[in-house]
């Protein structure tokens, strides 16, 4: 059966973060049980996998899936032009796996990106990747009765567009939605979003916006997890019950167990996402 696995839930840079000194990534060194890898979703279908985006981690990741879903490697969608959601692309080129015309899903202006910057326009030039068309709320069918479609939120635009995924199975559906700036200006409210699937996978990036102290958190912006905690407050039960934050910055102390922060989205009836978790579609 069709089923979806986490393979990652940390923000681009991962954790341990290179460079950082704080305690939460010192840990991580020490005690290898607390690292995460950047958030990536797999789509498995029989001995078929799709990666939702292609992360710093790509090599990490292609092996755990590897040991739990051998197969062939069908494709790459693509939610935008940040470090931590294409960079793993380089790991197709005639360097690493010299792979052969593996598809990657991608918005135009994602598409333009690849075609024309080094080191990407080589993987495209010598047909390690085949770039395929995106286009807002068109769904693509990868396989049969699976749907992906590409919902266009507001993020940093300086390179690309940016998308979330609603992910359709016969049996459930999905929502992976990493990074946006805020949820205001989206065009679907976040609420009618999450009623609309059986599992929503959405930005946790910050708990709050005093983390990254000494730098100014309005030029990454993302909603922090307080902010979503107390604006899905009214929902039902059962439909915060959907909600798994991901996307958590190597700061955020929701990522560890027993925090207050963890606690809190607890108490919320939402979840802070664990990599490894499935969900059959």
């Amino acid at each position: 059966m069709p089923l979806l696995r986490l393979l990652g839930t940390a923000q681009d840079a991962g954790l341990p973060q290179a460079g950082c000194a704080l305690d939460c990534c010192r840990a991580a060194r020490r005690r290898p049980a607390l690292r995460r890898r950047a958030a990536c979703l797999a789509l498995v279908a029989g001995r078929k996998r799709w990666l939702i985006d292609a992360t710093p981690d790509f090599r990490e990741q292609l092996a755990a899936l590897d040991a739990r879903h051998p197969g062939t490697l069908e494709g790459v969608f693509l939610t935008h032009g940040h470090a931590g959601h294409y960079t793993g692309l380089v790991h197709l080129g005639r360097e690493a796996m010299a792979a052969s015309g593996v598809p990657v899903w991608g918005m135009p202006r994602m598409r333009a990106f690849l075609r024309k910057n080094a080191p990407w326009e080589q993987l495209v030039r010598l047909g390690h990747i085949a770039l395929r068309p995106l286009a807002g709320a068109r769904p693509v069918r990868p396989a049969p009765g699976i749907r992906i479609t590409p919902l266009p939120v507001p993020h940093r635009a300086e390179y690309t567009e940016t998308v979330a995924f609603r992910i359709e199975g016969a049996r459930r559906t999905a929502l992976w939605l990493p990074d946006i700036d805020r949820w205001e200006p989206w065009n679907v409210p976040l609420e009618r979003a999450i009623e609309s699937v059986d599992v929503a996978w959405i930005d946790g990036t910050f708990f709050s916006g005093a983390e990254l102290p000494g730098r100014d958190i309005s030029v990454v912006p993302h909603p922090t997890i307080a902010s979503t905690l107390a604006r899905l407050a009214a929902l039902p039960a059962r439909e915060r019950r959907k909600v798994r934050f991901i996307h958590l910055n190597h700061t955020n102390p929701a990522a560890r167990a027993g925090t207050p922060e963890r606690r809190a989205v607890e108490r919320a009836g939402m979840a802070v996402a664990r990599e490894g978790e499935t969900v059959t579609i």
